[in-house]
């Protein structure tokens, strides 16, 4: 059995779908699948069977999950960069994490855990996954510093060279439509131009960059499920590593390659950034992906305009979901 927490959410379910055309259905989706539209994700999934989290973590931390255990994939946790409650973050991000750390060692299961780049926080100390310089790093927000807490205790307990921990950057594609504000800019995008014509970016407080020149390191959901599963097909290679194209690009970039793949021409406007966020906002990142080329991945990465294509075309236009959509 494969274990995928936060399998209904947008990148657990694309997991789940990459298991799924491996002919891998002996899959146990761990969610919480609350109030929004999230349980459409797993329409067309086939699984073995669903637990909420609250139950799954009763069962796991009371000994009684009896079923042998091949491999887990920790991708559930709160990832609102905005959250406040530093309490809940703590909670949910950072023990429950241990729990399930526990639970995989104990089953002798392959864990690979979704950690996040936001624990590079500005990027003034680089973005290296070389694990000796954990220590160093200066998370932003505390989302972040929750993914960054677990990656410490993993590292004090010398998980380093057992466990997978997977520091995705800007990833997007299908099966987002739940995550509200924490949507991608594509999809935002989308509904931006569909309903208005145009693309609101936020202006630059940095000198160092132009208005719609911050840059972001944007990943193909795709391409990050093909890097996920490169460590369940190889059990040797342990530690954290980058999860990225390792090129970074900037936000007009997207925005034209959504123009583009919609057949419109660019329309933006330039909009005041919410002071909430300004002294946390990450200006640039860029995996460094050496580690994981080292380690043997070696496949294609889809460029930033094909995946936007893809992603529009294929996936948004024509959803009846999104009609009406305007931000």
């Amino acid at each position: 059995m494969i274990i995928v927490t936060g399998g209904a959410g947008f990148i657990g379910s694309a997991i789940v779908a990459g298991l799924n055309a491996r002919g891998i259905t002996d899959i146990l989706i761990v969610d919480i699948l609350g109030k929004d539209e999230k349980w459409k994700n797993l329409r067309n999934l086939r699984f073995s069977d669903y637990l909420e989290a609250g139950d799954f973590l009763e069962i796991i931390t009371s000994g009684r999950f009896a079923l042998p255990v091949e491999a887990v994939f920790h991708l559930g946790a709160c990832s609102s960069t905005t959250e406040s409650d530093a309490s809940y973050l703590a909670k949910n991000n950072f023990e429950y994490s241990k729990a399930v750390a526990d639970f995989a060692l104990e089953k002798k299961a392959r864990l690979v855990y979704a950690s996040s780049a936001a624990t590079y926080g500005d990027g003034s100390r680089g973005f290296s996954d070389d694990e000796s310089k954990l220590p160093e790093l200066e998370p932003l927000n505390m989302y972040g510093y929750s993914k960054q807490m677990f990656d410490l205790w993993a590292q004090k307990r010398g998980l380093g060279k057992k466990i997978v921990g997977l520091k995705y950057f800007n990833v997007f594609g299908p099966n987002e439509y739940h995550k509200a504000d924490m949507r991608s800019f594509v999809l935002k995008a989308f509904g931006q131009i569909a309903s208005t014509g145009k693309v609101k970016l936020f202006k630059s407080y940095n000198p160092k960059y132009a208005d719609g020149r911050q840059m972001r390191d944007f990943l193909y959901v795709k391409d990050a499920v093909e890097m996920s599963l490169f460590f369940l097909d190889n059990k040797k290679p342990c530690g954290i590593f980058n999860i990225g194209t390792g090129q970074a690009r900037c936000w007009l970039d997207m925005a034209n390659a959504v123009f583009a793949a919609m057949g419109k021409e660019p329309n933006i406007e330039f909009i005041d950034m919410p002071e909430t966020i300004r002294d946390k906002y990450q200006y640039f990142t860029q995996a460094d992906i050496g580690k994981l080329v080292l380690a043997g991945y070696n496949k294609p990465i889809i460029t930033l305009e094909e995946a936007v294509k893809d992603y529009v075309r294929n996936y948004l236009i024509g959803d009846k979901y999104l009609a009406g959509t305007d931000e």
